[in-house]
């Protein structure tokens, strides 16, 4: 017996997460393994973090404050903004989704890149959308492209800065201009997911004042990167109140644990440890780059806490060899792999290995 499902979803695929580092060990009786697939932070989270965890383990019993009321508070004082200006989530993923299922009707056009987070595509089919595909130009949004392709059927665009996983950027200017030319009626989602990983002073970093004056401009941000809390799930979405009190509506009552809120007050307070991991990516970027060099390879120049690069092999059978040497990359389309910028020792064995594979 089968039970009929949405037409929506008969093309989509489950996502298929990489294996955990147990299950390459025990298949490949390796004693070390290390992960640089994910985009994870390698100096894990803030001490801070941790205490803050443990002090709250005895309120495990109790509900989590649906409306995540400390946290909103705290980041509306970091950020300048009112309380109803932010909307936190279980990670971005989980907004991605209500997104998608607030402001999706059938057939409505969603614009996108070619080479971009797939949770944009995945929640666009999901709810019956129409996705747009404007391809990248050199690794980067071609933002004229996009607006080339704006009809009266545009609801939403999805713009990733830094971009996942080429690791490029939009600059201000071009933000700017992108942001003023689309319709009011058409919703700009600018994913920051990496935006405490930048290096270069043109980057759009007042996105937050940007959504004041564009009231269709939503900006996501993330606690799962630079700030190490990828596996308690918890972002936050800023814009305009009436465009976030709609997608409250649909939002599940607790969908932010209390774990989670405790967690990303401390994270927000402990600028020390923010400053640390940024420090180490560049220092891990700078020394990938250079080993890249030395061996020909074409990189896309990252913004991120992750490598877009053409190791002249298919991703992968590269994939793959590396895995059976203990190191686990995200293999990408053709001969790209994107590899996670880790610790300085990981970096180092990441280079010795794929040495192993391709010379």
């Amino acid at each position: 017996m089968s039970i009929d499902f949405r037409n929506e979803i008969r093309n989509l695929e489950p996502y298929r997460p990489g294996k955990p580092i147990k299950d390459v060990k025990r298949e490949y009786n390796l004693n070390k393994v290390i992960k640089l697939a994910s985009n994870e932070n390698p100096l894990g989270c803030s001490p801070k973090v941790k205490e803050a965890i443990i002090n709250t383990l005895d309120e495990l019993a109790i509900y989590p404050d649906g409306n995540s009321t400390e946290l909103k508070e705290t980041l509306a004082s970091t950020l300048g903004i009112d309380v109803n200006e932010i909307l936190p989530s279980g990670g971005s993923d989980e907004m991605i989704d209500l997104i998608a299922k607030t402001y999706i009707d059938k057939d409505d056009e969603i614009i996108m890149a070619d080479i971009t987070f797939p949770r944009y595509i995945q929640t666009t089919e999901m709810m019956g959308g129409t996705p747009i595909i404007v391809p990248l130009k050199e690794f980067t949004f071609d933002l004229k492209g996009i607006l080339e392709r704006i009809t009266n059927k545009t609801k939403i665009i999805w713009i990733c800065n830094p971009n996942n996983p080429t690791g490029t950027m939009i600059t201000e200017k071009e933000f700017v201009d992108f942001i003023t030319n689309v319709p009011p009626k058409v919703l700009v989602i600018s994913d920051e997911a990496y935006r405490e990983y930048v290096t270069r002073d043109d980057y759009p970093f007042n996105t937050v004042e940007l959504s004041k004056k564009h009231p269709n401009l939503l900006v996501m941000r993330t606690f799962s990167k630079a700030y190490g809390l990828a596996g308690i799930r918890v972002a936050y979405t800023i814009g305009n109140k009436d465009i976030l009190e709609n997608i409250n509506k649909v939002r599940g009552p607790f969908n932010v644990n209390i774990l989670a809120q405790s967690a990303a007050i401390a994270a927000i307070k402990d600028t020390e440890f923010l400053k640390k991991s940024y420090k180490a990516n560049l220092e891990g970027k700078n020394y990938l780059y250079s080993e890249f060099d030395k061996l020909g390879f074409n990189y896309a120049p990252s913004e991120t806490n992750h490598i877009f690069v053409n190791v002249g092999r298919n991703g992968q059978e590269v994939f793959l060899e590396l895995q059976k040497r203990g190191v686990i990359i995200r293999p990408m389309k053709g001969d790209f792999i994107r590899v996670s910028i880790g610790t300085m020792e990981e970096n180092s064995l990441f280079i010795e290995k794929l040495k192993e594979v391709l010379l």
